[in-house]
């Protein structure tokens, strides 16, 4: 230590008025601060005490030398002063620094104590790991999962490669856990964070509601049926950005406003409240100011999906209705996007039901108005009245198709590629809706549906009770209400009978068949023929026809096998009994069910059991190679008339077949056939009428200038059916051209030019 600062300043003194030796001395010899007198260490002060013995000795000097002594001796001391103060303020840091050491020391004993307090904890917690870890050989041969213990290890930190390991080791730095029993008590509970916004200092990572008074009203009110929250559990937690309460922020306000809530509750509501204004203020405030301006930035876009409303979107067709679960910002390899699942009502087969679709919004730079979006929600919509009652009665229409029905369509449909990607294609025809079918022919096309929540049951429960039950015979078992048609989805699932294929067809493009009803009584045949086939089609159709094998369920269809040249009515007579009987007509050939005897078993039984189910009439045209007699010499095609022979069995429809070859008919289909018909040549008063059919089929503004001389004419052509139809369909085609109505030259203008083809028939010449 160094000396006491008053006896520094007493030698110093003594050095300056003085200047006497004899006083140093005498402080050297009373032994105070010894450490004082021997303090000067410079050539200075070395010098300076020189001077002063040699003025104390020498007296008799004269008056000039002592006052040069003594002027010198006073700056020497004056610099002496300068040191001593600088090494004064040396020796008051040395001893702050002391003094931080000690506390230091201090601090470190303190740390050491809680660590050992810890490690006693630890060791409480762990058991005797130490007498674990010198048992372990011994327990190693015990059988696996033999040790009635639990065994505790603890995750390593991570290595410079960002790898980690599970260890022995208890971590010691594991922190104490914030929450505990003094925490619980409070009604509000904040986990702050150091915020990266410039304007917060701290921000809450999230909140947990601990308060029962709070947690019933914002399950019963505040966020009732809000997707995803559970109330009723003891901690509710909600993360930041606290979608919830910026989506019911309205309601929350209200609900505080209240004159009737209790006190406790209302201190609560008055916590949460001043929290979440902290919070999501600004994001409140942003929010409004969008929907005053109708305008949406993309960061903030999940502000206007509040889980559990209407969104309108042209998704997979045309605008069309369904109600957000929840939203999500994703990336993929074309940048940002908001995706939103949302829930819309679809048909399995047998009942209605939910079925989710991801809809996504791509980012896009500044603001974009709302309505602009590819997907927005229905309150933004200019028209949302109009919209709503449309979107109603289309799914009025969707409910109207559950089941199987013979529709005609007109319009883009759509089917899909090998890799399963949708391509539209354009339809005119007839179609048969029928999903379950559909669901059946195609598994991996086929749409899962999910289960009504607690709020729909509810709805279609309430619709009931007003509406009555559902009509007999219906395919579904719950009436749907107009908020679910309004859900509906816009396409639905049948079969094209042209294409011979399974689409997706729109709602709106789906309409009803305009039946031609003339068309049998327009068939040139015998009345008896005529009126044999309608019998056994009607009864079959309806179902009267009771009579069955001795074998249940075999032997219950109608085979009529239809014969004779070609163009003789054949193939119309199946087309006029459909139209009459206002049902549809499956046409298939040889070619839509394949050589191999596998897949003409298995096409035939799917198209067998489709035609059963729509009570159809199938016509199977040109059927030589299922009928020819077999031989011994081709066995593959007898597998194919076998298979075919036994599946005709267990047909329980009508079934047309038509074939130029009836000498070559296998001996089996002769006792399968219950009605054959042979169809002879037309006669000139046949053809007569044939031709006066096709140009009665004329619209009244392209009305042929055809006389009955004319008709008498060309019924003497030996012409068959089809080569009439021909014939009128290339005349027409060249009056168009001439701007002029159908005439005779016409037609004598396509017969000449038929007659000089190669191998005509002999008929355009009018000989047999």
């Amino acid at each position: 230590m160094n000396t006491p600062k008053t006896t520094e300043n007493i030698v110093q003194n003594d050095f300056a008025e003085e200047g006497k030796v004899k006083e140093n001395a005498s402080l050297i010899e009373t032994g105070t601060e010894s450490s004082a007198v021997e303090t000067p260490t410079s050539d200075d002060d070395q010098e300076y005490q020189e001077d002063a013995v040699k003025n104390g000795a020498v007296e008799g000097s004269n008056g000039k030398n002592k006052a040069q002594s003594k002027a010198q001796g006073k700056a020497k001391t004056a610099k002496r002063l300068k040191k001593d103060e600088e090494e004064e303020e040396e020796e008051e840091e040395e001893e702050e620094e002391e003094e931080e050491e000690e506390e230091e020391e201090e601090e470190e004993e303190e740390e050491e104590e809680d660590k050992s307090n810890e490690d006693d904890d630890n060791n409480e917690r762990n058991g005797d790991d130490e007498d674990e870890e010198e048992d372990e050989e011994e327990k190693s041969d015990l059988p696996v999962g033999s040790v009635s213990a639990v065994k505790n290890i603890y995750r390593s930190a991570k290595d410079a490669d960002g790898n980690w390991t599970w260890v022995k080791k208890f971590p010691v730095d594991a922190e104490e856990p914030a929450e505990n029993a003094i925490t619980d008590t409070y009604a509000v509970l904040v986990r702050n964070m150091i915020s990266r916004s410039g304007r917060k200092k701290l921000e809450a990572h999230s909140i947990v509601i601990q308060s029962p008074w709070l947690r019933e009203a914002l399950g019963k009110v505040i966020l009732a049926d809000y997707p995803g929250v559970a109330c009723e559990l003891e901690r509710l937690t909600f993360e930041a950005p606290f979608k919830p309460f910026v989506h019911r922020w309205t309601r929350l306000v209200d609900y505080l406003n209240r004159e009737d809530l209790d006190e406790k509750l209302r201190e609560h509501l008055v916590l949460l409240h001043d929290v979440l204004k902290y919070e999501i203020g600004d994001n409140i405030k942003a929010y409004e100011d969008y929907v005053q301006n109708g305008v949406i930035t993309f960061q903030h876009l999940w502000m206007i999906f509040q889980p559990g409303s209407v969104v309108l979107a042209a998704h997979k067709g045309p605008l069309s209705a369904f109600e957000i679960l929840e939203t999500e910002y994703l990336e993929n390899k074309c940048g940002q996007f908001l995706q939103l699942r949302a829930d819309c009502v679809d048909y399995s087969g047998k009942e209605f039901g939910r079925h989710t679709e991801h809809i996504s919004v791509p980012e896009f730079i500044g603001t974009k108005k709302i309505t602009g979006l590819n997907a927005f929600p229905l309150d933004f919509h200019e028209a949302r009245d109009d919209v709503v009652d449309q979107l109603v009665r289309r799914g009025q229409t969707f409910e109207a198709l559950a089941g199987h029905h013979y529709k005609a369509y007109d319009g883009i449909a759509i089917t899909w590629d090998r890799q399963g990607e949708e391509q539209p294609i354009s339809i005119s025809g007839r179609i048969v809706i029928d999903i379950a079918s559909f669901n059946r022919s195609n598994m991996w096309k086929r749409r899962w549906l999910g289960e009504w929540n607690a709020k729909d049951l509810e709805r279609l429960q309430e619709h009931k009770k007003e509406n009555g039950a559902i009509p007999e015979g219906a395919a579904y078992h719950l009436r749907l209400t107009p908020y679910h048609q309004m859900l509906a989805r816009s396409r639905t699932r049948g079969y094209s009978l042209k294409r011979k294929e399974w689409l997706e067809s729109y709602v709106d493009q789906v309409g009803d068949i305009e039946w031609n009803t003339d068309a049998f009584d327009k068939l040139v045949l015998p009345e008896d023929q005529k009126e044999l086939i309608m019998a056994f089609s009607e009864s079959q159709i309806q179902g009267n026809a009771d009579f069955d094998d001795l074998i249940s369920g075999k032997g219950r269809g109608i085979i009529c096998l239809l014969s004779g040249p070609p163009g003789v009515g054949k193939t119309l007579t199946a087309e006029a009994v459909a139209e009459n009987l206002r049902v549809p007509l499956h046409t298939l050939s040889s070619g839509d069910l394949g050589s191999e005897a596998w897949e003409v078993e298995t096409g035939l039984s799917q198209i067998l059991e489709l035609v059963a189910r729509w009570k159809a009439i199938l016509l199977l045209d040109e059927c030589d190679v299922f009928l020819e007699a077999r031989t011994t010499a081709d066995l593959q095609r007898n597998k194919v008339v076998s298979i075919f022979l036994r599946t005709l069995e267990y047909y329980e429809g009508i079934l047309f077949m038509t074939t130029n070859r009836v000498d070559n008919i296998d001996a089996a289909f002769q006792s399968r056939i219950h009605v054959s018909l042979e169809y002879p040549d037309l006669t000139t008063q046949s053809r007569k009428q044939i031709w006066q059919n096709f140009l009665a089929g004329f619209k009244e503004a392209q009305k042929p200038e055809i006389s009955d001389r004319d008709i008498e004419e060309l019924a003497e052509l030996h012409l068959n059916g089809r080569q009439i139809k021909n014939i009128l369909k290339t005349s027409q085609l060249l009056a168009l051209r001439r701007k002029s109505v159908l005439r005779r030259c016409f037609i004598d203008t396509v017969l000449a030019i038929e007659k000089r083809r190669p191998a005509v028939n002999k008929g355009f010449t009018g000989t047999q």
